[in-house]
């Protein structure tokens, strides 16, 4: 299990970030990275593999769940379903078959998982269970309370021990779906905090990667630790909110196997996540990336590259 951060930490420079209702402020940059641990083990840490080449059917279902008793988690769970692919996401559907990896998703301050439900089906569709808490204080018509983003990571792993428990529960539907052994963080602004704080202060040695979107470490810091878990982070040059400096300093700290799509005209959001050719070239990479990491698939590590600058919308530092 992973250790919840301290919430007095780096508050101050939380604040500052603009993170609170999506501030358009620039954000100062941090300061320099310290530097970061000695890799324990390769990457990745699965075993070689072939990801799914079929596009599947997707489903939903919500999970509640409630931390301490005071922290509502309900988790929103999109899978690969069985049916005719390409359809409105299924509620309860029929899970496919076969046993697929998790990929645990943050939203962002004053957002919800539904907001992110095109890139997160595209992902469930290739094969990937994704699993997306609504997170207590910092969801969209929660209190906004910014700090509450520093216990957020524990959040995260209490959800994974949740959802991987399913994979043993007779007669739920994803009973006998999951690979527990295959698990990835990802999470866009405040839910990027939340995702870089499971691979520093709050370190869950469960999670085989981790996916960056418009991210900060403002809060749980650089000190990368534990097995060497390759990183994706992506970033808009033209964030409004948490400055690219601030993600590429981050980045630049990780101490795996790691790469950075930067889209030039990308701002915090909607060029990432929902302006069409942008949103392809996002999603085309990062489904490479997931496949790499926990599906053990060469191949899509290869194709990474090609995907990430079709286009031209994009470019890549590429250190896997």
């Amino acid at each position: 299990m992973s250790r919840r951060p301290t919430p007095v930490l780096l508050a101050a420079a939380l604040l500052s970030v603009g993170l609170a209702g999506c501030s358009a402020a620039p954000t100062a940059r941090p300061a320099a990275p310290p530097e970061p641990p000695k890799v324990t083990t390769p990457a990745p840490r699965v075993p070689a593999g072939t990801a799914p080449q079929e596009t599947f059917a997707v489903g939903v279902r919500q999970v509640k769940l409630n931390r301490d008793g005071d922290r509502p988690l309900p988790v929103t769970l999109w899978y690969p379903a069985r049916g005719e692919a390409g359809g409105t996401p299924a509620q309860g559907a029929t899970a496919a078959d076969g046993r697929f990896p998790v990929v645990m998703f943050s939203h962002g301050l004053n957002g919800r998982p539904a907001d992110y439900a095109e890139l997160l089906t595209r992902w469930a569709a290739a094969g990937f269970v994704v699993a997306a808490p609504t997170f207590p204080h910092t969801s969209r018509g929660a209190d906004g309370n910014v700090l509450d983003v520093l216990n957020q990571p524990a959040d995260v792993s209490y959800a994974l021990d949740n959802v991987l428990a399913l994979d043993g529960k007779a007669g739920d539907p994803l009973h006998g779906r999951l690979a527990t052994d295959r698990v990835a963080a990802a999470g866009h602004s405040a839910g990027g905090v939340t995702t870089i704080g499971l691979f520093t202060a709050g370190r869950d040695e469960r999670l085989d990667a981790g996916v960056v979107f418009a991210g900060t470490a403002l809060g749980v810091g650089t000190a990368f630790a534990g097995a060497a878990a390759p990183q994706l982070f992506v970033h808009g040059e033209a964030d409004e909110v948490v400055d690219y400096a601030a993600g590429k300093a981050v980045y630049d700290a990780v101490p795996w196997p790691k790469a950075m799509l930067s889209l030039p005209k990308g701002d915090h959001g909607r060029a990432l996540l929902t302006d069409g050719a942008a949103l392809r070239v996002v999603s085309d990479t990062t489904l490479e990336f997931l496949r790499w990491t926990l599906y053990g698939d060469a191949a899509a590590r290869d194709r990474l590259p090609a995907d990430a600058t079709r286009g031209n919308l994009a470019t890549l530092d590429d250190h896997l």
